[in-house]
Protein backbone atom coordinates (compact mmCIF):
# COMPACT_ATOMS: atom_id res chain seq x y z
CA UNK A 1 0.00 0.00 0.00
CA UNK A 2 1.37 3.30 -0.93
CA UNK A 3 0.04 6.67 0.04
CA UNK A 4 1.20 9.95 -2.02
CA UNK A 5 2.79 12.39 0.55
CA UNK A 6 -0.07 15.01 -0.36
CA UNK A 7 -3.10 13.02 0.69
CA UNK A 8 -5.57 15.47 2.47
CA UNK A 9 -5.29 12.76 5.19
CA UNK A 10 -2.37 12.93 6.85
CA UNK A 11 -1.23 15.58 9.21
CA UNK A 12 1.66 16.10 11.56
CA UNK A 13 1.31 16.15 15.24
CA UNK A 14 3.01 17.05 18.19
CA UNK A 15 0.88 14.04 19.90
CA UNK A 16 3.72 12.09 18.76
CA UNK A 17 7.44 11.81 19.02
CA UNK A 18 9.96 10.09 18.01
CA UNK A 19 13.56 9.18 18.73
CA UNK A 20 16.60 9.50 17.15
CA UNK A 21 16.28 12.59 14.57
CA UNK A 22 18.91 10.55 12.56
CA UNK A 23 20.07 7.38 12.46
CA UNK A 24 23.53 6.51 10.28
CA UNK A 25 23.92 2.78 10.48
CA UNK A 26 25.73 -0.32 8.36
CA UNK A 27 24.62 -2.56 5.86
CA UNK A 28 23.76 -5.97 8.25
CA UNK A 29 22.99 -4.30 11.36
CA UNK A 30 20.07 -3.36 12.98
CA UNK A 31 18.30 -0.36 14.32
CA UNK A 32 15.65 0.87 16.33
CA UNK A 33 12.96 3.97 16.18
CA UNK A 34 11.31 4.70 19.21
CA UNK A 35 7.39 6.73 18.95
CA UNK A 36 5.92 7.90 22.03
CA UNK A 37 1.95 8.64 21.85
CA UNK A 38 0.55 11.13 24.49
CA UNK A 39 -3.35 10.80 23.40
CA UNK A 40 -5.45 7.43 23.32
CA UNK A 41 -5.74 5.15 20.27
CA UNK A 42 -5.97 1.49 18.88
CA UNK A 43 -2.83 1.10 17.59
CA UNK A 44 0.27 2.55 15.67
CA UNK A 45 0.97 2.70 12.38
CA UNK A 46 5.02 2.84 10.84
CA UNK A 47 5.12 4.41 7.43
CA UNK A 48 8.27 5.23 5.28
CA UNK A 49 8.73 8.12 2.59
CA UNK A 50 10.87 7.03 -0.02
CA UNK A 51 12.61 10.14 -1.61
CA UNK A 52 13.28 8.04 -4.63
CA UNK A 53 10.29 6.67 -5.08
CA UNK A 54 8.38 10.09 -3.78
CA UNK A 55 5.64 8.29 -2.23
CA UNK A 56 4.81 6.80 1.24
CA UNK A 57 5.24 2.87 1.88
CA UNK A 58 2.62 1.26 4.63
CA UNK A 59 4.92 -1.03 6.58
CA UNK A 60 3.17 -2.14 9.78
CA UNK A 61 0.35 -1.75 11.87
CA UNK A 62 0.26 -3.04 15.35
CA UNK A 63 -2.97 -2.59 17.71
CA UNK A 64 -2.93 -2.39 21.43
CA UNK A 65 -3.87 -6.27 21.66
CA UNK A 66 0.04 -6.60 20.17
CA UNK A 67 -2.06 -7.96 17.08
CA UNK A 68 0.41 -7.11 13.93
CA UNK A 69 -0.91 -6.43 9.81
CA UNK A 70 2.04 -5.74 7.19
CA UNK A 71 1.97 -4.22 4.09
CA UNK A 72 2.54 -5.62 0.65
CA UNK A 73 6.28 -7.13 0.15
CA UNK A 74 7.00 -6.29 3.74
CA UNK A 75 8.85 -9.24 5.47
CA UNK A 76 7.73 -9.89 8.83
CA UNK A 77 11.47 -11.37 9.72
CA UNK A 78 12.60 -7.76 8.74
CA UNK A 79 10.08 -5.53 10.48
CA UNK A 80 8.81 -5.99 13.69
CA UNK A 81 6.96 -3.82 16.41
CA UNK A 82 7.30 -3.86 20.06
CA UNK A 83 4.91 -2.23 22.58
CA UNK A 84 5.63 -0.95 25.99
CA UNK A 85 3.37 -1.88 29.06
CA UNK A 86 1.78 1.35 29.75
CA UNK A 87 0.62 1.17 25.72
CA UNK A 88 2.38 4.65 25.42
CA UNK A 89 4.88 3.81 23.43
CA UNK A 90 5.96 1.41 20.86
CA UNK A 91 9.47 1.04 19.07
CA UNK A 92 10.09 -0.55 15.19
CA UNK A 93 12.56 -2.77 15.06
CA UNK A 94 14.46 -3.04 11.59
CA UNK A 95 17.01 -6.11 10.86
CA UNK A 96 19.23 -7.15 8.55
CA UNK A 97 19.60 -3.53 7.04
CA UNK A 98 20.38 -2.64 3.27
CA UNK A 99 20.95 1.01 1.49
CA UNK A 100 17.52 0.51 0.16
CA UNK A 101 16.03 0.61 3.63
CA UNK A 102 17.54 4.30 4.02
CA UNK A 103 14.74 6.86 3.87
CA UNK A 104 12.32 8.68 6.52
CA UNK A 105 10.22 6.34 8.82
CA UNK A 106 6.84 7.97 10.49
CA UNK A 107 4.68 6.48 13.23
CA UNK A 108 0.94 7.45 12.78
CA UNK A 109 -1.87 7.09 14.82
CA UNK A 110 -6.11 6.74 13.52
CA UNK A 111 -8.27 9.93 14.83
CA UNK A 112 -11.74 11.02 13.58
CA UNK A 113 -10.51 9.73 10.30
CA UNK A 114 -7.13 11.01 9.80
CA UNK A 115 -3.84 9.68 10.02
CA UNK A 116 -1.53 11.70 12.49
CA UNK A 117 1.83 11.15 12.22
CA UNK A 118 5.18 11.78 14.29
CA UNK A 119 7.86 13.86 12.99
CA UNK A 120 9.81 11.31 11.26
CA UNK A 121 13.37 9.87 11.91
CA UNK A 122 15.75 9.87 8.69
CA UNK A 123 18.00 6.43 8.06
CA UNK A 124 20.72 6.47 6.08
CA UNK A 125 22.24 2.83 5.37
CA UNK A 126 25.55 3.25 3.80
CA UNK A 127 28.07 0.21 2.85
CA UNK A 128 30.93 2.12 4.68
CA UNK A 129 30.18 4.42 7.58
CA UNK A 130 32.33 7.81 7.23
CA UNK A 131 35.49 7.93 9.07
CA UNK A 132 35.09 10.57 12.41
CA UNK A 133 35.99 14.44 11.79
CA UNK A 134 39.71 14.59 12.74
CA UNK A 135 40.15 16.68 15.78
CA UNK A 136 43.02 19.27 15.36
CA UNK A 137 45.10 19.81 18.74
CA UNK A 138 46.54 23.16 18.96
CA UNK A 139 50.51 22.39 19.20
CA UNK A 140 52.14 23.41 22.35
CA UNK A 141 54.83 26.45 22.69
CA UNK A 142 58.37 25.02 23.56
CA UNK A 143 59.63 26.65 25.80
CA UNK A 144 62.98 28.55 25.00
CA UNK A 145 66.25 27.23 26.80
CA UNK A 146 68.33 29.67 28.23
CA UNK A 147 71.69 30.03 27.22
CA UNK A 148 74.12 32.22 29.50
CA UNK A 149 77.45 32.72 28.41
CA UNK A 150 80.03 33.93 31.16
CA UNK A 151 79.77 37.28 29.83
CA UNK A 152 76.58 37.76 30.50
CA UNK A 153 76.76 35.81 33.97
CA UNK A 154 78.85 38.38 34.62
CA UNK A 155 76.61 41.28 33.60
CA UNK A 156 73.37 39.37 35.84
CA UNK A 157 75.73 39.06 38.86
CA UNK A 158 76.39 42.80 38.66
CA UNK A 159 79.51 45.10 40.08
CA UNK A 160 79.40 43.69 43.26
CA UNK A 161 80.40 40.42 42.33
CA UNK A 162 83.04 38.18 44.10
CA UNK A 163 84.11 37.65 40.16
CA UNK A 164 84.79 41.44 40.18
CA UNK A 165 86.28 42.32 43.10
CA UNK A 166 88.15 39.61 44.22
CA UNK A 167 90.71 40.19 41.64
CA UNK A 168 90.40 44.19 41.64
CA UNK A 169 91.43 44.39 45.28
CA UNK A 170 94.28 42.05 44.64
CA UNK A 171 95.60 43.95 41.94
CA UNK A 172 95.81 47.27 44.30
CA UNK A 173 97.18 45.56 47.02
CA UNK A 174 100.08 44.05 45.23
CA UNK A 175 100.34 47.94 43.59
CA UNK A 176 100.43 49.06 46.84
CA UNK A 177 103.28 46.41 48.06
CA UNK A 178 105.05 47.78 45.12
CA UNK A 179 104.57 51.17 46.02
CA UNK A 180 105.83 51.27 49.45
CA UNK A 181 109.99 50.55 48.86
CA UNK A 182 109.23 53.42 46.37
CA UNK A 183 107.68 55.83 48.71
CA UNK A 184 110.40 54.67 51.41
CA UNK A 185 113.41 55.36 48.77
CA UNK A 186 111.79 58.79 48.27
CA UNK A 187 111.29 59.55 51.78
CA UNK A 188 115.33 59.23 52.27
CA UNK A 189 116.07 61.36 49.16
CA UNK A 190 114.47 64.21 50.51
CA UNK A 191 115.76 63.54 54.14
CA UNK A 192 119.52 63.53 52.28
CA UNK A 193 118.79 66.45 50.34
CA UNK A 194 117.19 68.64 53.36
CA UNK A 195 120.04 67.69 55.77
CA UNK A 196 122.52 68.66 52.60
CA UNK A 197 120.80 71.99 52.10
CA UNK A 198 121.21 72.78 55.83
CA UNK A 199 125.07 71.68 56.75
CA UNK A 200 125.63 74.13 53.55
Amino acid sequence: LCISLFSSGFYTTALLTRAPEHILTQTNNKTEILCELKKEHTGVYWYRWSQERQQFEFLVFSNTLGKATYGKNVSQDKFSVQEARSHSSYSLHIRRLHPSDSGTYYCSVSQSSQLLLGRGTQLRVVDVLPPPPKTTQTPVPKKPVLWITKSKAARREGPCSPLVWVPLAAGVLLLLLGLVPTAYRLHRLRRRLWLRIHRQ
